[in-house]
Order: C-alpha cells, then sequence, then structure tokens
C-alpha cells in the first residue's frame, strides 16, 4: 500500500477524509437548491431529431432534382430535353420520373411526419417499397444505360437516399422520441408523487430504503460534538445539499438493479448496464468483480482520485478548488479524448460526497459551478447527471470486491447521441483496464 497506509487505518477513518479529492466521473447538471424541478410545462411540437430527418427528405428532393437538371443540360439545351422527357414522355428512355419518385416521397414523408408528427412507420415503409420495386423495373426494362453515366448515378442514387430515410426514422427517429416519452412520462410521474422518486418501470415501496447510517454522521451531529469540519456559508451549504442529492440518487439506483438493461461486456466479464432516470435521462452503470479487498480499491479510486491521473488514461487532470466539510469536496476534472479523437477533451466542476455504508464505501457527486473556474475556450464544459463509484465488500471473501461506476454525463457539443453511448462504454472498460493494471502493480 502507498503511503504507509494499512487497511484497518483506512476503515477506522471512514470518511473523515483530509485529502479528499475529486474524480472526474462524478459529475452532473448543477441543481438550485430544491431536490428535482418540476417536468417543463410545454414541450416540443417537433423533436430534434425528427426535424434532422424532414431536412435530410427536403435534401434527397434537391438532390435529386440538382441532378436531373444537370442531367437535361449535358446534351443539346434544356429545353429540348424537357420537351422529350416530359411532353414525349417514355418510360425506357426518360428520367422525369426518377424525379416524380423524389417529389412522391417528399409530399408522403413531410405531410405524415412533419405535419400530422406520426410515430408509426408504415408511411415510410410504404414510400420506400415504392422506390425500390419501380427503381428495379426500371433498371430491368429501361434503355437508360445506353444514354449517359445518369443511366446509372440517378437510379442508385434515388434507391440508395430511400433506403437512408428508413434507417433514419426506425433506428433514430422513433427509438429516439420513444426514449424522450418514457423519461418525460417518468417524469411527470415522479412530480405527482410527494417527495419520491421513482423510475420509469413501476417499483414497489419495499425497493426504496432508507440509506443505513453513515459513519460519518450528519453535520449537526459533528458540530455539537466539535468534530471535523461542517459547511458555514449558503454556498458550502448549497454543495454538501448537492451531494446528498446525488448520493440519495445513486443509492436509489443500486436499489433497482432488477430494471437495469444490459448493453455490453467485455471478455473479462465487466458488464455494462443502462437506467432512465427522470430529468437526466439515460444513466450508464459499470459492474466488475475485482480480485482485490474493497479498502483497496477505496483509497486508489475514492480517496486519491488526483492521483489516478498517473495511471488512468481516461483522465487528463484532477484539482481540488474546495474542500466544503469532512465529507464533501469541489474539484475541477478534465477527461481526455474518446472515440479515437472524435470527442475531444471536456472539463468539469463536480461535487462530491464520499460517505461509508455498513458494507461498501460509496462516492456520489454531480456538476456545480465554483467562481474560480468559470467555463474555457480551451475545454467544452460538460455537465453530469447524479453519479458516482461504489464498493462493494464480499461477505464471504474479504480478497474480492464488487465495483460499481454510475455514469451520467452530457458532454455538451453537437455530437451524435449514439456516438457518445458508444465512447461511454468503451471508457468504462478501458477505465478498468487501468485500474486492474494499478491493483497489481501494487500487490
Amino acid at each position: 500500500m502507498p503511503s504507509g497506509v494499512e487497511y484497518g487505518e483506512l476503515g477506522e477513518s471512514l470518511p473523515a477524509i483530509s485529502t479528499l479529492n475529486s474524480s472526474y466521473s462524478q459529475a452532473s447538471l448543477s441543481h438550485s437548491g430544491h431536490y428535482l424541478p418540476l417536468p417543463p410545462t410545454e414541450r416540443r411540437s417537433i423533436s430534434d431529431v425528427r426535424r434532422t430527418f424532414c431536412l435530410f427528405v427536403t435534401f434527397d428532393l434537391l438532390f435529386v432534382s440538382l441532378l436531373w437538371i444537370i442531367e437535361l443540360n449535358i446534351n443539346k439545351s434544356i429545353w429540348l430535353n424537357l420537351e422529350k422527357e416530359v411532353v414525349r414522355y417514355d418510360f425506357r428512355s426518360s428520367f422525369f420520373d426518377i424525379f416524380l419518385l423524389a417529389v412522391f416521397r417528399f409530399l408522403c414523408l413531410q405531410i405524415a411526419y412533419a405535419a400530422f408528427k406520426l410515430r408509426h412507420w408504415w408511411v415510410i415503409a410504404i414510400t420506400t417499397l415504392v422506390t425500390s420495386a419501380f427503381l428495379i423495373a426500371k433498371v430491368i426494362l429501361s434503355d437508360l444505360f445506353t444514354e449517359n453515366a445518369f443511366g446509372y448515378v440517378l437510379p442508385i442514387t434515388s434507391f440508395i437516399v430511400a433506403w437512408l430515410e428508413t434507417w433514419f426514422l426506425d433506428f433514430k427517429v422513433l427509438t429516439q422520441e420513444a426514449e424522450d416519452e418514457r423519461a418525460y412520462l417518468a417524469a411527470v410521474n415522479a412530480a405527482c408523487e410527494s417527495g419520491r422518486l421513482f423510475y420509469p418501470r413501476a417499483v414497489s415501496d419495499g425497493q426504496f430504503y432508507s440509506p443505513p447510517e453513515s459513519l460519518a454522521g450528519s453535520d449537526e451531529d459533528l458540530d455539537e460534538e466539535g468534530l471535523g469540519r461542517r459547511a458555514v456559508t449558503a454556498q458550502e451549504k448549497e454543495y454538501v445539499q448537492q451531494g446528498r442529492e446525488a448520493m440519495t440518487i445513486v443509492e436509489q439506483i443500486l436499489t433497482q438493479e432488477e430494471n437495469w438493461k444490459f448493453e455490453k461486456n467485455n471478455d473479462i466479464g465487466d458488464c455494462v448496464y443502462t437506467l432512465e432516470i427522470p430529468y437526466h435521462g439515460k444513466t450508464f452503470i459499470l459492474k466488475a468483480l475485482l480480485q482485490c479487498p474493497a479498502e483497496l480499491v477505496y483509497q486508489e479510486v475514492i480517496l486519491q482520485p488526483e492521483k489516478m491521473v498517473q495511471w488512468n488514461r481516461t483522465i487528463s487532470a484532477c484539482q481540488i478548488l474546495q474542500r466544503v466539510d469532512d465529507n464533501t469536496s469541489v474539484s475541477y476534472d478534465v477527461s481526455s479524448g474518446a472515440a479515437g479523437g472524435v470527442v475531444s477533451p471536456r472539463d468539469f466542476v463536480n461535487v462530491r460526497r464520499v460517505e461509508r455504508k455498513r458494507d461498501c464505501y460509496v462516492s456520489a457527486g454531480m456538476s456545480t459551478v465554483h467562481v474560480s473556474k468559470p467555463p474555457q475556450p480551451r475545454y467544452v464544459r460538460g455537465e453530469n447527471g447524479p453519479g458516482g463509484f461504489v464498493v462493494l465488500k464480499s461477505s464471504s471473501n474479504p480478497s474480492v470486491c464488487t465495483f460499481i461506476w454510475v455514469l451520467n454525463t452530457d458532454l455538451k457539443g453537437r455530437l451524435p447521441r449514439y456516438l457518445i453511448h458508444q465512447s461511454l462504454a468503451a471508457t468504462m472498460f478501458e477505465f478498468m483496464s487501468h485500474l486492474r493494471q494499478r491493483i497489481a502493480s501494487l500487490r
């Protein structure tokens, strides 16, 4: 063990943390003094992803129209070719019907998904089926290949674009809107309950428990006994409240393990799950088994996160901005780039609370603001939902522990959501690889 700290000493001193530091993984949206905000009273009439789809449908029409106009202007004059292809239309030699096919797709899709905001795939299924059947018949029966290069370009372009529209609507628009709808309804249900936090799936009261008493005690107890440091200013009390909110939500997430949705795993057996949380959206949860005592992970990941930059390549900086009390601190963290450099480094200002819960160690946090670290032009300022690290002791084997990482993040910037989700899961697996290497080097 580094610094000559024994496991027993760690257990005795929890969680009075004179060296408390922050972790880049703890972060979230900055809250006001309220526990949870009310859901929005007004919703957008059309979602961003649907608006993008409608824009792509318009691009389809304009692009095919442009290609057809270019084709009309290749040989002779455009007016003579218009007369040939429109007035004296011939299925075997005219490109006019491919243009009309693009107009057909545009009108059907815009009316269905922009005007009527349809949430079903049947309209685009019809347009794609009609487009595919017509183009296949056109290619087989026509003489377009003898005309010019556009005999290949126009049919192929129209075919590809039609199927891209189908893919985008089915896998992006409808899927994303369904997720947003579930999150919104869950938020509405949560707001209807007085002071209770519910998740998208119905749960019984037995699934919610009062968190075991922390060995740290409350701020009031510390003050009465003259132990430790207590938050005194209004801003410090706000930080403590944010830390407690994050801790409560992380504990709620842990009780909802049966509702976690499996996403992927690696060869070692580490698993990544997701869970939709009201007001915060999709939360990623990594669960892994480590062949080491829980106290070792507690020291390396929770007590000394500033030292993680020495062995964890997923972060590049970690700095304590303020120690609020014996359980709470504010930190500034910078994450490394991800997805092969597509996702640039992000910086976070986080409030973080550490507690010991009987047979586990918990570090929970969320994003906050601090006067000493305003947003910088060098980095994109990220915001993360309630998250943290949990280290569970094994009741049967003290040399084994379970490690859980709860991560809810908004990386900001105009990044595709699927790319963000893929990069987060990959980052979690990479972090576990570095952690195992660190543990091996210490033992």
